[in-house]
């Protein structure tokens, strides 16, 4: 995984060591089912069932990027997913807040950070659109899931503390953008719009008990 980390942050101009690192250093074989394995080593998205996937390593290293995390500070992700971009913000950062609709998923992410022996680590079946309000102001947010109709969750906004960051995809333009959100005031957040991306939609409610999804 280093040496695929390494060669995909050189071509993308990505510099920062310490994200490299943690991207670079995490097993993304367990993250996905044994079929998928030997793909896990590629820079390809993978089913996780429910109509999830495991992002792309490019992607999970260009929003980390992005986010920029620094070892004080408390995180929120939204869109728990396979656990792999949390496995690298637990390395990253004092602690993280992930959220996930399905209750399969947040149950084997958190049965993989304790593999991997990940604290600062809290996982919880919910809304992902709704935040965690619990622990907020949250220092940086990073949502791995397009926001529909061209809006951030006003919840995410708020929880977002003052000087912090927070990196979305959003739906715009019949497409998706991802965009890096500043919060320079108490009612002052100023948005840049990205890198064309292509993301599961955030959809707010839990995942129905019953059949999975592929």
């Amino acid at each position: 995984m280093m040496r695929l980390a390494r060669s995909l942050a050189e071509s993308m101009n990505i510099k920062n060591e310490r994200v490299i690192t943690a991207v670079g250093s995490i097993p993304r074989d367990i993250f996905v089912d044994e079929a998928f394995s030997l793909r896990a080593f590629s820079d390809d998205a993978l089913p996780i069932g429910w109509g999830q996937t495991i992002s792309k390593v490019s992607t999970v290293l260009r929003m980390t990027d992005l986010l920029d995390p620094s070892p004080e500070e408390k995180v929120l992700e939204i869109g728990t997913g396979s656990g792999f971009q949390l496995a690298a913000l637990a390395l990253l950062c004092k602690s993280v807040y992930s959220v996930e609709r399905v209750g399969a998923l947040a149950v084997r992410a958190k049965d993989l950070m304790n593999r991997l022996g990940l604290f600062g680590v809290h996982i919880k079946t919910a809304d992902g659109s709704k935040g965690w309000s619990q622990h907020a102001p949250y220092d940086k947010i990073i949502v791995t899931a397009a926001a529909l109709s061209g809006k951030v969750p006003e919840p995410l906004l708020e929880q977002l503390a003052i000087g912090g960051r927070l990196v979305v995809p959003v739906e715009e333009d019949g497409g998706q953008v991802l965009k890096l959100v500043l919060r320079e005031s108490e009612d002052l957040w100023r948005e840049h719009r990205l890198d064309r991306v292509k993301f599961v939609p955030l959809v707010e409610g839990l995942q129905k008990r019953g059949v999975e999804q592929r």
